[in-house]
């Protein structure tokens, strides 16, 4: 990486909006700034699109979407295919880009990288497995054919904490289903996507089927193409409270609404588990993206028997984290995103401690330049402190006890959220029992990593409405249309 610069890697993307196939500056020239979170200072400026922009983006998608669906499913594979390659070839920079924007390890940027470009592979792939139907009726006297077609145009917000893989997570169905869009990453991390966007073109996608606008202003920009009309879907990555409003907006039109929200993911160890592997899948699913991800474990519940071993243990491995600058060597713990960030981990630490809980490693903010916070273990927390409602979202674990399989279960789904929860143990009956059991839309069986492009992400309850990746993610940028056949 030595040999790749970082101003260089921030000057090769575009800062201005992409509608149309073209690079457009935004109405009357505005401009946001984007920071390095583990340094404050400012990496560039970019475009900040207003609703005139917005629409002209929609108007792009609305225009380009006929021909694009008419295109062959074989041509839009190929279209996929080799934005994979490109972005395989390119992930030295692209995580370059992704450290600078977002904070996240060079490693784990690049580990990023490799995970969205493979779901431009998979629906690739899917592309040309869009099915349909042809039977006979009950009676006899006709036929019924069932025919798979694009949604329309959509529009898909990604949120910052994975900057590339959310885009890549949207795109490729859309684009595998013949739908155009309009896409807007988050404020924060602007750049991954807008490289985004070149790599696309240059894989050779037709003109106004992606449309990337970048503003300050989410709602203001947003709101006015939800209640247009024309886009037929929603996608949306983020918090459950937004995501609340955005449904209700979508009602207005009766819009096709995807959503994966917030998570408050539980993490059960049995007594009967396999401690080395409890105490890396808890790594896993803790730091991975520095928790700064709604599948990051949020409550650690560990059976009596085991829980003074797992609390020392994971304190060892939690305190020997090296924390710094994302593109420095070695480090794992990089900056929160931003100083909100840092004074809500801050506060929700607090309190836990004010509560009762204690503190076996970490436990503060570090003093600037930079957005970090150290990572942090804390037992005997009280079912009242506030972290064990609230999503952390930052490098701390919180461990409670239980005596009881059915105390751990409801625990574990005391919660309005239900995205993904793990459970560690040996035993297969248990295993099979209480996978069952827990309310959430995905289950890591002795794993602390459940993301997989070829499998289905998604939740129940609060943390989401659909499904992302697998077969069934194409399905949620198609409609089925049946077709009366009278012989």
């Amino acid at each position: 990486m030595s040999d790749i610069s970082e101003a260089g890697v921030v000057d090769a993307v575009g800062k201005d909006l992409f509608i149309g196939g073209k690079w457009t500056a935004a109405t009357g020239g505005k401009s946001f700034p984007v920071h390095d979170p583990s340094t404050g200072k400012v990496l560039c400026e970019v475009a900040d699109a207003t609703p005139e922009d917005g629409k002209a983006a929609l108007d792009a998608a609305v225009a380009a979407q006929a021909d694009f669906a008419a295109m062959a499913p074989r041509e839009r594979g190929e279209i996929l295919r080799r934005s994979y390659e490109l972005l395989i070839a390119r992930a030295d920079e692209l995580a370059l880009l992704m450290t600078l924007e977002m904070g996240k390890p060079l490693a784990e940027a690049k580990g990023e990288i490799t995970y969205a470009a493979e779901f431009f592979r998979w629906f690739g792939e899917e592309a040309v497995r869009i099915d349909g139907g042809y039977a006979v009726a009950p009676n006899g006297s006709g036929r019924f054919l069932v025919h798979r077609q694009p949604v329309g145009p959509t529009l898909l917000i990604t949120p910052w904490n994975f900057p590339m893989a959310m885009g890549t997570r949207k795109l490729g169905p859309a684009i595998a289903a013949g739908c155009t869009s309009v896409i807007k990453p988050a404020a924060q991390t602007p750049l991954s996507m807008l490289a985004l966007a070149g790599i696309l073109v240059e894989a050779g996608l037709p003109a106004g089927v992606v449309n990337v606008v970048t503003t300050s202003n989410s709602g203001g920009l947003m709101e006015p193409l939800i209640r247009d009309g024309r886009a037929r879907k929603l996608s949306f990555t983020g918090s459950t409270a937004v995501g609340r409003k955005l449904l209700e907006q979508c009602a207005d039109k009766v819009l096709r609404t995807s959503m994966e929200l917030g998570g408050n993911a539980p993490f059960l160890v049995f007594d009967d588990a396999d401690l080395d592997a409890a105490i890396e899948g808890a790594m896993q699913a803790k730091m991975r993206n520095i928790g700064e991800a709604c599948t990051a474990a949020n409550r650690f519940y560990v059976q009596r028997g085991i829980v003074e071993e797992f609390s020392r243990r994971l304190t060892e491995r939690m305190s020997a984290l090296p924390m710094g600058r994302g593109t420095e060597e070695g480090v794992v713990v990089g900056p929160l995103i931003d100083e909100a960030a840092v004074e809500k981990v801050s506060s929700l630490v607090a309190d836990a401690a004010d509560r009762g809980a204690q503190v076996l490693t970490g436990g503060s903010a570090v003093d600037g330049p930079g957005n970090f916070y150290q990572a942090t273990v804390l037992t005997d927390v009280p079912k009242d402190a506030k972290l064990a409602t609230e999503e952390i979202f930052g490098p701390v674990a919180p461990i409670s006890v239980f005596d009881t399989e059915d105390e751990a279960v409801a625990a574990a789904n005391d919660t309005e959220y239900g995205l993904v929860s793990y459970l560690f143990t040996n035993d297969v009956k248990r295993a099979l029992r209480v996978s069952e059991r827990l309310e959430a839309g995905m289950i890591g069986l002795n794993q602390g990593i459940v993301s997989n492009p070829a499998a289905p992400f998604g939740g129940i309850k609060q943390s989401g409405l659909g499904r992302e990746g697998g077969t069934v993610g194409i399905d949620e940028f198609l409609e089925t249309k049946y077709i009366a056949v009278s012989l």
